[in-house]
């Protein structure tokens, strides 16, 4: 058990990795570079974050992003689908299988194209924020 007491004037350790500002490493984050120094890559497949940099060593496996990327993704989605929808609907006279042939490929599109960027914007935030998990081993 960790007897030192909690002081609010004690400054908080610093992490041994760069700390960029929050618009540095989200940027970074979402073309697929180490948020914390954007010169290794971010993903190891589609959506599988790397463990820990290779150049700086910030732990970015640790980032849990969970559920955050498909909900800001579904929500940018519908949020441009659905309007376009209605405007397609209203001002032309296009069936319900053309009206499908357009907007099911778009949405599928747009949510996989948008997936990993989000994702990568988030792992930058959660860095900058030090929102790491405590425990490596837990899942």
């Amino acid at each position: 058990m960790n007897t030192t007491p909690w002081r609010p004037d004690r400054p908080a350790a610093r992490n041994p990795w760069p700390q960029p500002k929050m618009s540095t490493a989200i940027g970074r984050g979402l073309l697929g570079h180490c948020p914390a120094c954007g010169k290794s890559h971010l993903f190891n497949g589609f959506l599988r974050v790397v463990t820990a940099c290779r150049n700086c060593g910030a732990p970015l496996g640790l980032a849990r992003a969970d559920d955050a990327p498909p909900y800001l993704t579904i929500l940018i989605t519908g949020h441009v689908v659905v309007p376009l929808m209605f405007v397609v609907d209203r001002s032309t006279d296009l069936s319900t299988w053309a009206m499908s042939a357009i907007f099911l490929p778009l949405a599928l599109f747009m949510s996989l194209g948008l997936l990993r960027p989000i994702k990568g914007g988030t792992v930058g935030v959660m860095l900058t924020l030090n929102m790491l998990k405590s425990d490596p081993t837990e899942r």
